[in-house]
């Protein structure tokens, strides 16, 4: 495990990027505490330069960007999307679509294993919905959805990613059933609770980060990264020092580094108050714990 930095004037802080998961920062009313925000300034003051790697697609996060006062480089939709947030508008500086014949196929060969399924879709650019067919539940109520009437109307629209779920099975055996049937067809993941996706094959949270951190200039080895489920796992591989939630899947919590606080209870705060915050100005919380 990395040892973490002591700080003094003038001295550069052994994480240039600290690289967090919105549901990590996020309490669960999706709003952001005083202590986090505090902290994700204290990292800054040191010089780290805070990423955003979200599996959320650029129109589902932009009011969050907009009250972080959040400028500069987002890694979303899973690593489809590279965003540039600006104080007066933002850009989609690279997307990558999921073939929909390819999704459209892919989904037939879940259903083939585990019986039908319900759909969802992230379309592609700045602009576009999350359109959900018949039966499918969004499983954090506060972002926003159509509903289509037929499968093939996911397909009207470039999409980035699909959303899958089963009405009995949970999210790790579909998850594993997808990855099985699925093949070379789409990357697999599951994001979160009742949120297994499909997104283009060979991208991920990982290669996401990786063209970020290239365009900033920052190595592997000084970014420290904060994640909770397992689409957070090739980001944890591209990173220098790996931090998982305290309610996190138990496959982050056995690649981490380290486990921390809950998002509930600011978890990303504590270790960066550690990291960065001087021994004596360092604000009380719970201990981490190593994740090995």
């Amino acid at each position: 495990m990395p040892t973490p930095p002591a700080y003094a004037s003038g001295i550069t802080p052994a994480y240039a990027l600290v690289a967090t998961d919105l549901d990590t920062l996020l309490r669960p009313d999706d709003t952001v505490s005083a202590r986090s925000r505090a902290a994700l300034a204290l990292a800054a003051s040191a010089g780290a330069r805070h990423l955003v790697v979200t599996g959320r697609p650029v129109p589902g996060i932009r009011a969050l960007l907009a009250d972080l006062a959040y400028t500069g480089l987002v890694v979303c939709g899973q690593g489809t999307q590279l965003y540039e947030a600006g104080a007066g508008g933002g850009r989609l500086l690279r997307s990558v679509a999921l073939d929909r014949e390819a999704a459209d196929t892919a989904l037939g060969k879940i259903e083939a294993e585990v019986g039908a399924v319900f759909a969802a879709v992230d379309q592609d650019g700045v602009d576009g919905a999350t359109l959900i067919e018949a039966g499918y539940r969004m499983p954090n109520p506060t972002l926003p959805a159509q509903r289509v009437d037929t499968r093939a109307a996911l397909w009207e629209r470039p999409v980035i990613k699909v959303l899958v779920r089963h009405p009995e099975l949970d999210d790790d055996a579909l998850a594993a059933a997808a990855r099985g049937a699925v093949g070379d067809l789409a990357t697999v993941t599951m994001a979160g609770p009742g949120t297994v996706e499909l997104a283009p094959r060979g991208v991920d949270k990982g290669t996401g980060l990786a063209v970020a951190a290239e365009l900033l200039g920052i190595g592997a080895e000084r970014i420290v990264a904060f994640g909770d489920m397992p689409n957070d796992l090739p980001m944890f591989a591209g990173s220098g020092h790996r931090v998982a939630m305290g309610n996190a899947h138990p496959e982050l919590r056995a690649a981490a580094d380290e486990v921390t606080l809950s998002n509930a209870e600011d978890g990303v705060a504590v270790v960066l108050e550690r990291l960065f915050g001087p021994a004596d100005a360092r604000q009380p919380g719970a201990e981490v714990t190593p994740g090995h």
